[in-house]
């Protein structure tokens, strides 16, 4: 492997200006100017790493699910990935060289355990060159423990849905800050819990891929749970750092303007949002969802939700699209698309002002709310690679609008302290394989050369030109 990373990553002729005009550059006006709002990229340990067979790693549910006919487009697996696991120097030179002020990513715990628990050494190993060449590069570490990669052998005896995962959670996170410690700005415990309990539990898109509403609403108890014991552990072994946790987001909107629809977007937002933030910062689980769910509530024994609701230094926050939604004539919602309106790859609408709606709600919500960092937002478009360019026009234009969204919810009192574009570059999309770019760098996988997209070049301008101006 060739340790320039010239090699991988094709020449931005035009990052500096060029001939193309500047769409992205915020207002004088916009909180992106402050020295102090930090812009960084995240990624996911299972959808760029690879190796996912090299030095002692254990086999995750991902491993187990994508291998399963069906359940991933064209068959995909995250075997491979975008090889960041023998590539990682090249993709720090290359963060850096953007000029991002921060990384998100998360760590494998099927690397760095084995079924016993006893530490895997070359698995923590990766892990700690990688975070010790970030901080070289002084770029502030968001570390998840938990991006979806259940070890499979945990997930033999239950995975989620036995509560004794959470314990073996809490030994992870202990190992990973006491073997990390000063080297994470800041630590979530989980990503997405949502989309863990839910799609993984109810509906079967994500990994373990089983269909049971109460398997759910257990399963998203035991994740919280898992949290909640994690969190006294990292803040035992690494003080400095910051402690929070990732919720993805969606926004719900009426059909129409009868009570019917209003209430089904209610409903929406409460299976949604309110199923994991009001435990958090309320303590309890919200009671209209057992009238979504009924009978459906989760066993939660004595003292559980008053560890769930323990205090966070942050919260991060992940918003891609909303849901236009309607009564399905009894108490639940359906989903009504819009017609006419603008897509991304993935089917979403862009709704920007859906972001700015919810971050004013959750602060008028919960008032112990702490400090929130967007951890993810960006979208899909079917990227390429033409005369050694990605002009991707849309992503562009979709950045532009959600940072302006975001600046507004911050001049209406919304403590936001910094945003992470999804997706450094392309990888392996969950479900959708590698069809789906979210990338503001492009990966062609059979070669694994890196070409910064359009995008990347201007968010890149940005911050060098934010940089100058502080300076």
């Amino acid at each position: 492997m060739e340790n320039d990373a010239s090699a991988v990553v094709a020449a931005a002729p035009h990052a500096q200006g060029g001939p193309h005009t500047d769409p992205f550059t915020p207002p004088a006006d916009s909180s992106l100017w402050r020295k102090d709002f930090l812009i960084g990229a995240a990624t996911a340990s299972y959808q760029i790493e690879g190796a996912v067979n090299e030095d002692g790693r254990l086999p995750s549910i991902w491993d187990t699910y994508s291998a399963t006919p069906g359940k991933v487009l064209a068959g995909d697996t995250g075997a491979v990935a975008c090889d960041h696991y023998h590539r990682w120097e090249q993709d720090v030179d290359l963060l850096a060289g953007l000029g991002l002020e921060a990384y998100r990513l998360s760590t494998a715990w099927p690397r760095v355990m084995d079924e016993k628990g006893a530490p895997n050494r070359k698995g923590l190993d990766f892990y700690k060159r990688l975070l010790e060449r970030l901080k070289e590069k002084n770029i502030t570490t968001f570390v998840t423990l938990y991006h979806w990669d259940l070890p499979q052998h945990l997930e033999d005896r239950g995975g989620w849905l036995n509560r004794e995962t959470a314990y073996r959670f809490a030994d992870y996170a202990d190992l990973m800050s006491r073997e990390l410690h000063g080297l994470v700005d800041a630590w979530a415990t989980l990503n997405e819990p949502w989309c863990s309990a839910y799609l993984g539990y109810c509906v079967g898109r994500h990994a373990p891929g089983l269909t049971n509403v109460r398997f759910a609403t257990q399963a998203m108890h035991h994740l919280l749970l898992a949290h909640a014991l994690a969190l006294p552990v990292l803040r035992a072994n690494d003080p400095r750092s910051h402690k929070g946790i990732v919720a993805n987001v969606g926004r719900g909107t009426p059909n129409s303007d009868s009570a019917a629809d209003r209430r089904a977007a209610e409903l929406f937002e409460i299976q949604h949002n309110a199923w994991v933030l009001d435990p958090l910062f309320k303590g309890e689980y919200p009671q209209d969802l057992f009238e979504l769910w009924p009978r459906a509530e989760p066993l939660v024994l004595d003292g559980d939700m008053q560890k769930i609701n323990a205090p966070l230094d942050f919260l991060g926050i992940n918003y891609y699209f909303r849901t236009n939604v309607a009564s399905d004539g009894g108490a639940g919602f359906t989903e009504v698309p819009l017609e006419g309106v603008e897509r991304t790859q993935m089917g979403w609408e862009v709704y920007p002002d859906g972001l700015r709606e919810l971050l004013i709600g959750f602060k008028k919500t919960y008032v112990n709310l702490p400090p929130i960092y967007i951890t993810e937002n960006g979208m899909a478009s079917n990227d390429q690679v033409i005369d050694g360019r990605v002009e991707d026009t849309q992503r562009i234009s979709f950045l532009k609008r959600h940072l302006a969204a975001l600046d507004q919810a911050i001049k209406a009192g919304v403590d936001v302290r910094g945003y992470f574009l999804w997706s450094l570059m392309d990888n392996f999309e969950w479900a959708f394989g590698y069809e789906r770019r979210f990338g503001i760098v492009h990966v062609d996988y059979k070669t694994q050369q890196r070409t910064i997209k359009r995008s990347g070049e201007l968010v890149s301008k940005f911050l060098k030109d934010r940089n100058a101006q502080a300076q």
